[in-house]
């Protein structure tokens, strides 16, 4: 029984404590743009291929031109 009586109390407790974060998250507005961090995802993985491309198109301009030296 005593086991009971700390036991309900610790577990009102943890569930105001946890509504009380949950409450401060919605204020401080971590719930805003749920769909923006997906979406922007996406985007930086783009943005990085077309900066990486024109390395690639040198890299393969000077294998070609090492090529045509040796011919």
């Amino acid at each position: 029984m005593s086991t009971v009586l700390f036991l309900i109390p610790l577990a009102l407790f943890l569930g105001l404590l946890s509504l009380g974060a949950f409450l401060w998250s919605l204020k401080s507005g971590q719930f805003d743009d749920l769909e923006g961090a997906a979406l922007r995802i996406l985007l930086d993985d783009e943005m990085d291929n077309l900066e990486k491309k024109p390395n690639i198109e040198k890299q393969s301009n000077t294998k070609t031109e090492k090529k045509n030296a040796d011919v």
